[in-house]
């Protein structure tokens, strides 16, 4: 293909594996794309506050940031408290989703992006599972809140159980992934990796089809799509691999590397 100028990088389960290890090898072949003049950005369902620390782990000092799932936007900017700049951030009223699956799992837990910090929860989650500062708040305050992302996490209930509930209820207003686990996200409507990447590509004067994306998620769908080269990890779900326009290797076996490195050929 045209030598590609904005590589689109999920993080988890397509750079780092799921107990938080990204090889040395990915590091080196992350910088080398970078080092080649390509512009890359890594599109996450992180927040801010986790996706930067990941950007600077890679050598990552400059660029953008493509953040939960879309509605954040940052640039990173080593003169800047805590190495970025938030550029862009879109959200919406979370209190009606909320409410809806409340009523459908009592026991669920919730959780609303604290920009730049952490999350505001209404009680504990699974130790692990959330990163940043995490305060439990009130229901009342957890729905009023404009949010950028909001997690649902049903630790007794299994993704399956949570597709048939977003079709039963309708979920229209937002835009959700629902992810490996019993775990729901939710986002502004009409917001993804996707919709965010394209104003970044647009920025950036690059060519839509000078761009390469790899993801592995639900979440990641829509920018495998949107790339003119989307290429699906080898462990991802039947319907991510359907939207790529290739498969490489899975998380285990450093998949993201073969593609990282055909860039540089």
């Amino acid at each position: 293909m045209t030598r590609c100028h904005l590589v689109a990088l999920d993080v988890d389960g397509t750079l780092m594996s799921y107990d938080g290890r990204i090889s040395d090898e990915v590091r080196a072949a992350v910088r080398a794309v970078r080092d080649a003049g390509m512009h890359v950005v890594l599109a996450t369902g992180r927040g801010v506050h986790s996706a930067a620390p990941v950007a600077h782990s890679l050598g990552l000092t400059d660029g953008w940031l493509v953040c939960s799932n879309g509605a954040v936007t940052a640039r990173l900017d080593p003169a800047a408290e805590n190495g970025y700049e938030i550029v862009r951030v879109v959200t919406f009223d979370p209190g009606p989703a909320l409410r809806t699956i409340a009523l459908e799992l009592p026991d669920a837990l919730f959780a609303v992006e604290d920009l730049g910090l952490g999350f505001r929860v209404s009680a504990d989650f699974p130790e692990g599972e959330l990163s940043g500062d995490l305060e439990v708040v009130s229901w009342e305050e957890l729905t009023s809140t404009p949010a950028t992302r909001v997690v649902i996490r049903s630790p007794g209930s299994t993704p399956e159980l949570f597709h048939e509930l977003v079709e039963r209820v309708g979920l229209h207003e937002v835009e959700y992934a629902v992810g490996w686990s019993a775990w729901l996200d939710l986002t502004p409507g009409g917001v993804s990796k996707a919709s965010a990447l394209e104003d970044v590509r647009q920025h950036l004067a690059v060519q839509p089809h000078a761009t390469v994306a790899i993801g592995d998620g639900s979440n990641d769908v829509q920018m495998l799509r949107w790339a003119a080269r989307g290429v699906a990890m080898g462990h991802a779900g039947d319907a991510v691999r359907a939207a790529a326009d290739e498969v490489t290797g899975a998380i285990e076996d450093d998949g993201a590397l073969a593609v990282l490195h055909s860039l540089l050929n």
